[in-house]
């Protein structure tokens, strides 16, 4: 699953998910995009289910662009345990996804199998999703 390297603080705070992408909401690499109709945190292993159910029906055939990537620590405190001793254990990584944003793109595959494909991965992710087409102005 997809975690950052090194970062320079282990904890972070929420944060808010206010307001529309503007960075990365076009189709950039690839024919065909997924978009984030929501906001919302997508964990690595929700972009890693997406992944492979693409892969998966698309048979790895073309090529895969994932967008996104989980560099927001989430903390979790254990359960039963009760109030101050501080902040939890960092626990998973999120992206932290703004309406608009293209997640991910497909390249050198037919319409109809990308659509499928994206469907298929939408189901695995927290927030409503959309089928982009590159240049299409919709």
């Amino acid at each position: 699953m997809l975690s950052p390297k090194k970062v320079k603080y282990r904890k972070q705070m929420k944060g808010n998910t206010s307001g529309t992408a503007w960075r990365g909401s076009d189709v950039s690499f690839g024919d065909f995009g997924l978009q984030a109709l929501a906001p919302g945190r997508i964990t690595s292993r929700q972009i890693e289910a997406a992944r492979m159910a693409i892969q998966r029906h698309c048979k790895r055939a073309g090529k895969l662009f994932i967008r996104v990537f989980p560099d927001k620590p989430i903390s979790k405190k254990p359960a039963e345990t009760r109030m101050g001793h501080g902040k939890g254990n960092p626990e998973e990584w999120v992206a932290v996804v703004l309406p608009g944003r293209v997640m991910y793109e497909l390249h050198g595959v037919p319409m109809e199998m990308a659509k499928e494909a994206f469907r298929l991965a939408a189901h695995k992710l927290p927030i409503d999703c959309k089928f982009l087409v590159r240049g299409d102005l919709s």
